[in-house]
């Protein structure tokens, strides 16, 4: 079994906690109550032998953390209980992980050697209801894992365990378990800022995708993922009678200039290659009939997928609303919150993730994914180390089974992808240390 301290360059758990071992898996098992038979291993037989071993032994253990994480999710800056699980898993295995400051996120390296690659999973959940009636639903009101956090993690914590248990080595594996991939600003910022960063050659995620059959991993070089920014945006007016609207300053009136032309302006401001786009998600004002409010909030997002043009939108908006708001007489303030920028996969980075789904699970695995205009930190960690992203395909296959969407309270996943996963994930660090 291969042990380690952290890198010297990385700071010892900051919080000084001791964490009590939890008890043996078959109670994270029984706890889900539900009848743990074994899941089917899409690669079994594709080595290392000693990764086919690992599997054969723990499937039923990868299935049980990620349920009993599923029955208990946590939101964002909040994954306490759930860190506390990470690293006993981690410790129990003769590993050396650290907490963030915060008391939420892990951070573990695996081997020897100046030559490190990272792997990085998101543990937080949704503050959404679960409607999917599995035996091992949310618990917890208000919280759940519609996004497949709690898959993600799963799937390091295998991929962890069984590479601390290789015969050798080529180098290094950090991982990386972030908490607050949901929100803005993400974990990804305090990781970095935590030196989870530093001495990494390459990065590496996956993330669930219920448009993929399970056994399928989409790549793609380039931006996969868009920039997101949040635009709030509160506007004042004296207020009046409607009846006398030349006395006032218009406000609602000045909301549906904003609503219905801001995004006409960018979209001839910005090159429509970019994949630039901006939608309202909330509008508040007023309540009576017959009267001009004083005061109205908009919300939005708006979404990029070039990366220059992500550093020109914020200027940009602030100048085409006051421009357009100027005739109105309504007064405004603008709050521009920059969110995360484009995962943009390099060429390098990408081959050697496709390697490494290839060689967990031949050649029929790879396939090619198109640009979302979804948002995911791990764009943060691509600004300062080379690497890619994935996105893994759990959806059945079953045409009768439909696709559940991601951020739905209906989100389920084939669990057979939780072994995929763990197989990617470590035949990805051997292909890229090699």
């Amino acid at each position: 079994m291969t042990v380690l301290d952290s890198r010297p360059d990385i700071p010892g758990d900051p919080t000084g906690r001791i964490i009590a071992p939890i008890e043996a898996h078959n109670a994270l098992i029984s706890e889900a109550g539900v009848s743990m038979a074994p899941v089917e291993d899409m690669g079994a037989g594709r080595g290392p032998f000693w990764l086919d071993g690992w599997l054969r032994a723990n499937a039923t253990d990868v299935l049980a953390w990620r349920r009993h994480m599923h029955a208990h999710p946590e939101l964002s800056r909040h994954e306490h209980a759930t860190t506390e699980l990470v690293i006993t898993l981690l410790r129990s295995v003769g590993l050396k992980p650290w907490v963030l400051p915060g008391g939420t996120g892990v951070v573990c390296d695996i081997g020897r050697g100046e030559r490190c690659v990272a792997l990085r999973a998101d543990m937080d959940a949704l503050p959404l209801t679960e409607a999917t009636g599995l035996p091992f639903s949310s618990t917890t009101e208000g919280a759940a894992h519609m996004c497949g956090h709690d898959a993600h993690t799963s799937i390091l914590l295998g991929a962890a365990r069984a590479l601390a248990g290789a015969p050798e080595l080529p180098g290094r594996v950090r991982l990386i378990f972030q908490h607050a991939e949901e929100v803005m600003p993400g974990g990804a910022l305090d990781m970095i800022a935590a030196g989870a960063l530093n001495g990494v050659e390459r990065i590496y995620g996956l993330h669930c995708d219920p448009r993929l059959a399970v056994g399928q991993v989409g790549t793609r070089v380039g931006p996969l993922t868009s920039a997101a920014d949040l635009i709030e945006l509160r506007l004042t007016s004296p207020g009046g009678h409607t009846s006398r609207p030349h006395l006032t300053a218009d406000l609602v009136h000045a909301l549906g200039t904003v609503i219905t032309s801001l995004p006409s302006v960018l979209s001839r401001r910005v090159d429509p290659r970019s994949g630039t786009v901006l939608v309202w998600g909330a509008v508040h004002a007023g309540q009576a009939a017959n009267a001009v409010p004083e005061d109205g909030l908009l919300r939005g997002t708006l979404r990029t997928a070039d990366h220059k043009v992500w550093t020109e939108l914020e200027p940009l908006v602030a100048a085409s609303v006051e421009s357009l708001l100027a005739p109105t007489g309504v007064g405004f303030s603008l709050d521009y919150r920059r969110g995360v920028p484009p995962v943009v996969s390099d060429a390098d980075s990408t081959a050697i993730l496709r390697a490494g789904a290839e060689a967990a699970l031949g050649e029929s695995a790879l396939a090619n994914t198109e640009q979302s205009s979804g948002g995911e930190d791990f764009g943060w960690y691509l600004e300062h180390a080379q690497g890619a992203f994935a996105r893994l395909g759990v959806w059945s296959g079953d045409p009768a089974t439909p696709m559940s969407d991601l951020h739905r309270p209906t989100f389920v996943l084939d669990e057979r992808a939780l072994l995929v996963g763990v197989r990617v994930m470590v035949h990805t660090a051997l292909a890229a240390l090699a």
